[in-house]
């Protein structure tokens, strides 16, 4: 086969074998054409020779990328203009503002009232339909109130617990009512004095006590609602404990807490961080995913803690971002054991983030 140096390859070259870094990782896939800056990215990786089609040294003349496949460079405006587009106009986020003034009029209610349990399902089912266009990093609700964290809170861990039983490989028929314990695992939180849940200073001994009882009230005021599952019931019971048995408010461990909740444990931890409070800003969700990696052992369960990194950090090279530093570029490669610490191009240069540690990425723009 014809092998050449990186410093012979030419701008059009077609690679006829994948080009893997020495840690093992594919860095480019057969059948890639070749662009000036994915020569960079080859000596940044110290790759020294790569297989190219045609005979050795004389590369064939500049092709066009096929139909279909994404260019690294974003070179005009229209992805960023069409994201901007969609962000105001989509129906999933028509769908998600109805589902937002349902639940914030279900909890205000439930108190006194019966859980209107048909129409936050059909509401549910409606947003579902539109989770095409949902991806748990990029999303952002129109408009964010943070006195309306408990709801957004509880819309966003729906979509979000809903994406993971479908990633994990749960049956089906587990999907929407994971969704359901996603939307519902809070609602014991409208028993609780509000004053405590924003409370911007630390909590007293006995205020923590009071606040961690939402579990408890969640799972009273569900406790008759049909057209749920027990499980679902167990997610607002059960999704602060933690498998070590450390969490509350029954010190479970392992197999005795129920997979929904489980799952909704991650999706609330994430948008939790994520959401703005009224105390708090909202952090990056690369920082919130390393943190949640990192401080997971033997909390949450491991295996829908790296199901869900692998899923929500497999974007398509070219995505652009924001860095914590302010500077804006665009991924180029993500390693694969290390997806939250991608190589990125910003200002012409590569900035590898698994070497540059003080960076992360702050947002996703487009």
């Amino acid at each position: 086969m014809p092998n050449i140096s990186v410093a012979e390859v030419k701008p059009g070259s077609k690679i006829i074998k994948d080009v893997v870094t020495p840690l093992g990782s594919v860095l480019f896939s057969k059948g890639k054409v070749i662009l000036p800056r994915d020569i960079e990215i080859l000596q940044a990786f110290l790759v020294q020779q790569v297989e190219i089609e045609g005979a050795q040294g004389e590369n064939k003349p500049s092709e066009p990328a096929k139909a279909g496949t994404k260019p690294l460079s974003v070179k005009t405006g229209a992805t960023i203009n069409e994201s901007l587009l969609a962000k105001s106009n989509s129906p999933l986020h028509d769908e998600y503002e109805k589902m937002l003034a349902l639940v914030k009029q279900s909890y205000r209610s439930v108190a006194a009232a019966p859980l209107p349990i048909y129409e936050l399902r059909s509401q549910l089912e409606a947003l579902i339909n539109e989770l095409k266009d949902y991806h748990v990093l990029k999303f952002t609700p129109r408009v964010i109130n943070d006195q309306d964290y408990n709801y957004h809170n509880a819309v966003l861990s729906a979509l979000t617990s809903y994406k993971i039983a479908q990633w994990c490989g749960y049956p089906q028929k587990d999907w929407m009512q994971a969704a359901f314990a996603g939307l519902l695992h809070d609602i014991g939180n409208v028993k609780v004095d509000v004053s405590l849940l924003q409370k911007p200073t630390p909590l007293s001994g006995a205020e923590l006590e009071e606040v961690r009882r939402h579990t408890t009230y969640g799972y009273q005021l569900l406790r008759n609602v049909t057209a749920i599952n027990e499980g679902v019931r167990l997610a607002a019971l059960q999704h602060h404990e933690k498998i070590d048995g450390s969490g509350y408010p029954l010190h479970l461990e392992g197999t005795q807490i129920h997979f929904y909740a489980k799952i909704v444990a991650v999706a609330d931890i994430f948008h939790a961080m994520t959401l703005e409070k009224a105390y708090r800003k909202a952090q990056s969700p690369y920082k919130v995913l390393e943190q949640i990696l990192t401080e997971s052992f033997g909390k949450l369960d491991p295996v829908i803690v790296q199901t869900f990194i692998q899923k929500t950090t497999d974007l398509y090279n070219g995505t652009r971002i924001k860095l914590s530093d302010g500077r804006h570029g665009e991924i180029i490669f993500t390693d694969r054991s290390n997806p939250t610490r991608p190589m990125v191009q910003v200002e012409g240069k590569i900035v590898n983030l698994m070497l540059e540690r003080d960076l992360y990425i702050q947002e996703i723009i487009a």
